[in-house]
């Protein structure tokens, strides 16, 4: 499977760049659908070429990425920036909404697995690329990012929960 990957990963990726416009976005989505792939790699009856098989399970992840970001109403986690901001201390001395945020933020991380938090936390407050932190962890690169991006959509659905 990693063959696969390092084959297919940057035409994948390049695919959904196209869809969204954005690298970050990109990036998730491509780790998505080789996860997808992965857990569905018995389906595939080489019919097709692998590369056509994968853009397709790609259109269907940004298809669900469209239908999730579309019924999202709080907080947007759509790019590492944004919550590296609400973590920046410094930033919000004195503003006492921003600083509630920022524990609510906080006490949901401290909420996810051990292994996900840890990413969390290399991440944004380490600034560590995920190459880095599978490294540290023993883990691979796309372990890092697939583990940051469900941690990410576990967020969205405590702060969407908190809404209702």
């Amino acid at each position: 499977m990693e063959e696969l990957y390092k084959e297919n990963s940057k035409l994948v990726y390049n695919y959904l760049k196209s869809l969204c416009g954005n690298r970050e976005i990109a990036e998730e989505l491509t780790q998505e659908t080789f996860y997808r792939a992965i857990k569905s790699a018995n389906k595939f009856k080489g019919e097709s070429k692998v590369s056509t098989w994968l853009c397709q399970i790609a259109k269907n992840v940004w298809i669900d990425y469209n239908k999730k970001e579309s019924k999202l109403k709080l907080v947007s986690f759509e790019s590492d920036e944004i919550i590296k901001n609400l973590l920046v201390e410094k930033d919000l001395e004195g503003d006492i909404e921003s600083r509630n945020e920022v524990i609510n933020l906080y006490k949901k991380i401290h909420k996810l697995d051990e292994k996900t938090k840890e990413v969390f936390y290399l991440r944004i407050k380490g600034e560590l690329s995920f190459k880095e932190i599978g490294a540290i962890l023993d883990k691979s690169e796309e372990w890092a990012r697939i583990t940051f991006y469900r941690g990410k959509i576990k967020l969205k659905e405590e702060f969407d929960n908190d809404k209702k």
